[in-house]
């Protein structure tokens, strides 16, 4: 299978959509994911999100929970129910560390979750362990 990659994007990089409506945040994450050697991609809500993914067919989405407009359950929901981005990983990120955020976040389709300040080799790491191959 022939992958058209697109024009700025090294190929075997994983591609990253990062969500979060802290620039401080949105900011960090690409730095990290860049000095990993990944391409990112980032949305400050759910909405902005949607509008880029299928632009984009990231290989993994790392998505914060409390934002405004539509939350990071509602945008993973929504990624999941599409057949096209359903196979795609969405690692959740929040700054509570609650066992009700996790269980919620499987419950709509999350591999993982992340707590916020994370540090670089956490957010490699997790990209490392979840990126969807091929």
């Amino acid at each position: 299978m022939d992958v058209q990659v697109p024009e700025g994007f090294a190929a075997g990089a994983t591609k990253v959509l990062v969500i979060d409506d802290s620039n401080t945040i949105r900011r960090s994450a690409e730095i990290f994911l860049k000095q990993g050697g990944h391409e990112v991609v980032l949305a400050e809500d759910g909405f902005d999100a949607l509008a880029k993914l299928s632009d984009y067919q990231p290989d993994l989405v790392f998505c914060d929970i409390l934002m405004p407009r539509l939350d990071g359950y509602q945008t993973c929901a929504i990624i999941k129910r599409n057949p096209q981005f359903a196979g795609v990983p969405v690692i959740m990120l929040s700054s509570k560390d609650g066992l009700f955020d996790k269980a919620r976040g499987r419950m709509v389709g999350s591999q993982d979750y992340l707590t916020k300040p994370f540090t670089k080799d956490q957010l490699l790491q997790a990209v490392q362990q979840h990126r969807r191959v091929g």
